[in-house]
């Protein structure tokens, strides 16, 4: 797989172009997946083919329209409120102690995205990109503990106007194969932008300062950009 990142700086809530291309109700990174699915569905109906592949097609076709889709979003923008990354279900909420890229304690909420979720994913707190980091690594199902790990990721650090690190890292899955950033380190960003997609079912998770209050709970579902995770002390 090759991952690549695109920079798309000062993306803000103004209708210029460069916003405009990441807030298309279609995400553009689904447009060759629509196409390529759409000329096989017309190339089997032209063909004559059995009415019902052309149905399978056609639905196909429908399915990968509404995995790009790319909603607006709006919240309640509290002082210290914390947004939700990514749109799933929380399947952890744990304090770690971390070594590595990052190292410190932490509050740590992981969330898992099916194939029928919104896969943008948006920026939980307002500060500047300080780090990415892009780790190489395997395609187990993301919703076990290993993933965190093991599959392949991409962290994106969040430093805020007080000082604070945020780590938001994307995590590819079983199936995905595709991890996506739209921002680069030195990006000033916005609660609720969105900064990137994973295809095809996937997992978010979230460091947060270990003095933070989490207000969701396990099996909660939560939409990013929208449902409140918590706030900053």
């Amino acid at each position: 797989m090759q991952f690549w990142c695109h920079v798309e700086c000062n993306l803000g809530f103004r209708k210029d172009k460069r916003f405009m291309k990441r807030d298309n109700i279609i995400a553009p990174e689904g447009y060759p997946f629509i196409v390529f699915s759409l000329v096989i569905t017309v190339f089997v109906a032209f063909l004559g083919g059995n009415c019902w592949l052309i149905i399978v097609f056609a639905l196909i076709t429908f399915f990968i329209i509404w995995f790009f889709r790319n909603p607006e979003r709006y919240f309640q923008n509290e002082e210290k409120v914390l947004i939700s990354p990514a749109d799933g279900k929380v399947i952890k909420i744990e304090n770690v102690e971390v070594n590595g890229t990052i190292s410190g304690r932490f509050k740590k909420i992981s969330i898992f995205m099916n194939v029928f979720n919104v896969h943008v994913n948006r920026v939980p707190y307002d500060g500047k990109i300080e780090a990415i980091h892009y780790h190489e690594g395997k395609f187990f199902s993301a919703n076990l503990d290993k993933a965190s790990l093991d599959n392949e990721r991409n962290e994106v650090m969040i430093r805020t106007e007080d000082g604070r690190a945020i780590w938001t890292v994307q995590i590819a899955g079983l199936i995905a194969r595709r991890i996506v950033c739209w921002v680069s380190p030195g990006t000033n960003v916005r609660k609720g932008e969105r900064f990137g997609l994973i295809r095809f079912g996937s997992r978010v998770d979230i460091y947060l300062p270990e003095d933070s209050r989490i207000l969701v709970k396990l099996k909660d579902k939560v939409k990013a950009g929208q449902t409140l995770i918590g706030y900053l002390s």
